[in-house]
């Protein structure tokens, strides 16, 4: 038995992921145990959780890798900090401390977090290594070929290359400081939404706006923007460099003033800056996809790094692009570099084969923990919660339809938790697609969040291409592909609503699921499988058999700056705190009203200041 156990760390979103004898034991996020969201600390919780989940301890580990060579990171930051001196010295004083404490010194902080148990080798992958190593992997080609863009690794900022059988190749890139993930993030933060985290909120805003500043863009932001994808960006425009923020005053001169304040109104200007970049970055990524299947010749592409989360991107790619197929690391992010790194090691340093067999081995991206029944019992019993227990999964299937049917809101809490950003189906808020109210009711009162946020939809796969402009049956397992609603379900706009423009076109029913319709008819796809989830796919045979709909609303289980629940007990109070109707626990239901009748309002008030807290 070979043992080998990926870390990501310090960076952004912490995690460890475990592969034994080539198999996905186990993977998750430090932030859904410590409830801080992208928590970028050490994986402590992580790592103890791989290692328990696979029964071993760390002296039976093998190899130990990390997924980035921190001593090349450091030599950029010291040259970039030089180049731009001295305006970068509050920036660069600032950094240098952990540098100095934790980052240098991964191999002790490693060993510290393995209880000094593990003797053996540390291997350091390059970050976009691992992301490839991601991508590939466990993706169902033989061969395809590779594309990663995130913010930055070491130098690099985007790579392409190819992989085949058990081996990858990365043989182009483009370098920092030019970097297609940071010119997204610069307008995350100048939107007024946080770096890192708010790139969804800016994609999920680019349709209530125009694309007005795309040329302003093209023209003076971005340089010599290439056929390849390739570009140049124009520093002076940035700050990020040398700076404790992503833009300059020329930045703020080009596009109308200062960053919006967090949290303050919304304007036309962000609506149309966020459709601006978006079509930006969907232009590159396409001419990116192109260039690719021109040098490779392959006709499958994978995908991964932080770009890669950017499903409206990933859509137009698989429609337009040249590729037969696409695959996408649903932890594109930092977390899935810690199970790139673990593959890496298993298929391209030891050399081992790898079996395809026409399907992806992430295992639905179901790798975190789980809580037997006996747990959930014991956290209901604590909570002197009210609830019935159904007999059958059958049973339970046809009593949460009925409620979903009766347009009421379920928070399903089954088997293991996800690992990335996207809750699949395990730790996820469920809603009726066909009421048109569905969308603001849970945007405000479940999720305390934007009120422009679109919901996800998940649907039979069978029944994709009826609801939405994708092939008979087409995977889309990880919510990574947005499509088009079909014209055949499409309901035509009222007159007021044809002219409406901005936040007001949220108002207006665009389809006969309006509640996972978005303005622009497009839709974030997630299609459910009897294979991957056998639970989720009878709950929605049940929905479709009661109501002639195989589409549900599919959103994450947790309130705004919180992570998705990982226990019971983290499901529970998330319950409490919004206006959810049900709670399914396993086979066990519990509704909101029968709670109410045994806490008092003030414990409830309490419930909702600490969830409503940003």
């Amino acid at each position: 038995m070979t043992a080998i156990l990926g870390i990501s760390a310090f960076y952004h979103d912490s995690a460890a992921a475990l592969v034994v004898d080539g198999e996905i034991v186990a993977a998750a996020q430090e932030e859904r145990f410590t409830r801080k969201k992208h928590d970028h600390g050490f994986p402590q919780h992580a790592i103890d959780f791989c290692l328990e989940e696979a029964g071993l301890s760390p002296d039976r580990l093998d190899y130990v890798g990390f997924y980035d060579k921190p001593l090349a990171k450091f030599e950029r930051l010291l040259e970039t900090y030089l180049a731009f001196t001295p305006r970068g010295y509050q920036s660069f004083r600032q950094a240098i401390p952990l540098w100095l404490k934790q980052k240098l010194h991964l191999p002790r902080e490693m060993s510290r977090g393995l209880r000094d148990g593990y003797s053996g080798r540390y291997v350091f992958t390059e970050h976009h290594e691992s992301h490839a190593a991601s991508a590939f992997f466990p993706s169902p080609f033989d061969e395809a070929a590779i594309l990663t863009l995130d913010g930055v690794g070491e130098w690099s900022t985007c790579c392409y290359g190819v992989g085949r059988d058990n081996k990858i190749q990365l043989t182009h890139e483009i370098r920092f400081p030019h970097s297609l993930g940071l010119l997204y993030s610069a307008f995350t933060y100048y939107t007024g939404f946080r770096v890192n985290s708010g790139e969804y909120k800016v994609m999920g805003l680019a349709p209530y706006g125009k694309p007005v500043y795309r040329d302003a863009i093209l023209e003076h932001v971005l340089l010599d923007l290439k056929q390849d994808g390739s570009f140049r960006m124009d520093m002076s425009y940035f700050d990020y460099c040398h700076g404790l923020t992503m833009t300059s005053k020329k930045f703020h001169r080009l596009f109308g003033g200062p960053p919006r304040k967090p949290e303050s109104q919304l304007t036309q200007r962000e609506m149309d800056l966020a459709a601006s970049v978006q079509s930006v970055t969907e232009e590159i990524m396409l001419r990116m996809a192109n260039h690719v299947h021109n040098e490779t010749g392959m006709k499958h592409l994978v995908l991964a790094g932080g770009v890669a989360l950017n499903c409206v991107g990933n859509g137009r790619v698989l429609r337009e692009g040249p590729f037969e197929h696409i695959w996408i690391q649903p932890a594109a992010g930092d977390a899935g570099g810690a199970l790139g790194t673990a593959l890496f090691i298993w298929h391209q340093l030891l050399e081992k084969p790898r079996d395809p067999r026409g399907h992806d081995s992430q295992k639905a991206s179901l790798l975190g923990p789980q809580f037997s029944d006996a747990d959930i019992l014991s956290t209901l019993r604590r909570h002197d919660a009210v609830y019935t227990s159904c007999d059958s999964d059958d049973d339970l299937c046809d009593e949460v339809a009925d409620l979903l049917a009766r347009e009421k809101v379920v928070g399903w809490f089954q088997g293991r938790m996800e690992f990335g950003p996207r809750a699949l189906g395990a730790r996820s808020i469920l809603g009726d697609a066909r009421s048109p109210t569905m969308q603001s009711v849970m945007n405000l009162k479940i999720k305390f969040r934007e009120s422009f946020r679109p919901f996800a939809p998940i649907v039979m796969r069978e029944y994709v291409d009826r609801y939405f402009e994708m092939r008979p049956c087409e995977d889309s397992p990880y919510m990574l592909l947005v499509a088009p609603v079909r014209q055949e379900i499409r309901t035509k706009p009222e007159s007021n609503d044809e002219e409406s423009s901005g936040i007001d076109q949220l108002h207006g029913c665009r389809s006969s699921v309006p509640a996972i319709t978005h303005v622009d008819y497009s839709a974030r796809v997630q299609t459910v499988d009897k294979e991957r989830h056998p639970l989720l796919y009878k709950l929605l045979s049940r929905f479709h058999e009661k109501t002639g709909c195989p589409v549900l609303i599919n959103t994450s289980f947790n309130v705004r700056s919180e992570p998705l629940v990982c226990s019971p007990d983290d499901a529970f109070q998330c319950f409490l705190a919004t206006d959810m109707d049900a709670l399914v626990l396993g086979r066990h239901i519990l509704l909101k009203d029968d709670q109410l009748r045994r806490i008092t309002e003030a414990d409830r008030d309490e419930h909702l200041v600490k969830f409503q807290l940003d």
